[in-house]
């Protein structure tokens, strides 16, 4: 169980009570680190590099006109807008844009990206 308290004066002071050995105070960056992996806020944090990785590696007209969506298994997957698109990024940039992911996002390891055409929603605009 984690305890915390404050006196006057003085910093906080976490404590774990729960086993035998982890008796004493524990750093604070510790504590919030244990905190961020089990909330998934790691998580969050790699899908904006992502996002943004994503965004400068297709170019400005080529970010509006596609989606990233999740990464299962090293495989991104990205939605594009319309059937030309898609062949365009998949027969050949491909291997350019696998390189940039690989440079602007190291947190998230990507060996394939798969492409599939969907509803892109554009940015500012409230889905009905």
């Amino acid at each position: 169980m984690l305890s915390a308290r404050r006196r006057a004066g003085e910093g906080v002071i976490v404590a774990m009570s729960s086993s035998p050995k982890g008796r004493g105070p524990r750093p604070l960056s510790e504590i919030l680190g244990q905190l961020f992996a089990a909330r998934g806020y790691g998580r969050l944090q790699a899908i904006g590099e992502l996002e943004f990785a994503w965004n400068a590696a297709v170019g400005e007209p080529g970010c509006r006109q596609t989606k990233v969506g999740g990464v299962r298994r090293g495989v991104l997957n990205v939605t594009v807008a319309h059937p030309a698109l898609l062949e365009e990024l998949s027969t050949f940039q491909k291997p350019a844009l696998l390189a940039a992911l690989r440079r602007d996002a190291p947190g998230t390891p990507i060996h394939d990206i798969r492409f599939r055409v969907g509803p892109i929603d554009p940015p500012g605009r409230p889905r009905p």
